[in-house]
């Protein structure tokens, strides 16, 4: 099987490096546009050649992990190079939009829209890491709209690797993923900004950091290069996560400037009810 890693970063090296343990029998292409990214990924046997969209008509599976603004130009451009029994998926994290664009194209049915919820604060080829998508949730949009043996394909590949499978309509899920994925980044962004402005006149603040700002600020760390265009395309789900956020925050604050400790208490206690909700997911998918 010919299987083409469109954007050989973390998302699309880590299913090469699981593609190639799992069925070492295919042949991995990649295509980047940055050029250091594919000579480093074939020096790390990430992928076995380079290639170019000229080579897409004997892909039988192509899976495209780039920026999400790149994606609405260029995946009509990979769905117009393959041929009729090649599956094209992505790894995208907004859905919306690019189901929206791809509605009409002549080849929707070799499209299947999937964003696996798995990666690190890294990035690059040397980000890619073997499992990483072992216990973790693939979420599916609109499948009705890919061809079942296309379909099959590629579910057949995610439960082989250890994915589990969720349904759900392309603007079900980029409300869902701007409270539980999106506010997080921005939090943790937001979080470092605060902290590197502080430590301009206070050189020690560093020096006191624990793992608790670690944990917190990793996020931080992310590429502005795909999150940027993340919260283009989910603009307005993001805004209302963020004014529920913020107003959370003005709260906490007003209970504080007040003295009202037993409100605090009760606002902290309330939300470790959360503890119930993440006792049921894996630790593998944190």
């Amino acid at each position: 099987m010919n299987v083409f890693i469109v954007g050989v970063g973390l998302i699309g090296g880590s299913f090469a490096k699981d593609i190639k343990r799992l069925r070492p029998e295919c042949k991995i292409y990649g295509i980047d546009t940055n050029v250091s990214h594919l000579r480093e990924a074939l020096d790390l046997g990430i992928i076995d050649v380079e290639s170019s969209y000229d080579d897409l008509g004997v892909a039988d599976m192509v899976i495209v992990s780039i920026p999400v603004d790149v994606m609405v130009t260029e995946l009509p451009k990979i769905l117009d190079a393959v041929n009729d029994d090649c599956v094209v998926f992505d790894g995208g994290s907004t859905k919306s939009l690019i189901c929206k664009t791809l509605d009409s194209h002549p080849k929707r049915r070799n499209y299947l829209a999937a964003h696996p919820i798995a990666g690190t604060e890294h990035s690059g080829p040397s980000a890619a890491i073997e499992n990483l998508y072992v216990g973790k949730t693939n979420i599916i949009c609109e499948i009705e709209k890919t061809a079942f043996k296309l379909q099959e394909k590629a579910l057949e590949l995610f439960q082989q690797i250890g994915m589990r499978i969720r349904y759900m309509n392309p603007d079900a899920h980029d409300k869902h993923i701007a409270y539980v994925s999106h506010l997080s980044h921005i939090s943790s962004f937001m979080l470092g900004k605060t902290v590197i402005d502080k430590e301009k006149n206070e050189r020690d603040i560093f020096d006191m950091a624990g793992s608790g700002f670690e944990s917190t600020v990793r996020l931080a760390k992310s590429s502005p290069a795909m999150w940027t265009p993340i919260f283009k395309q989910n603009k307005d789900n993001v805004v209302e996560t963020l004014t529920e956020y913020i107003q959370n925050l003005q709260e906490f604050k007003q209970l504080l400037e007040k003295g009202d400790y037993t409100g605090i208490f009760n606002e902290m206690n309330d939300t470790n009810k959360i503890k119930e909700i993440l006792n049921g997911i894996p630790l593998n998918k944190k």
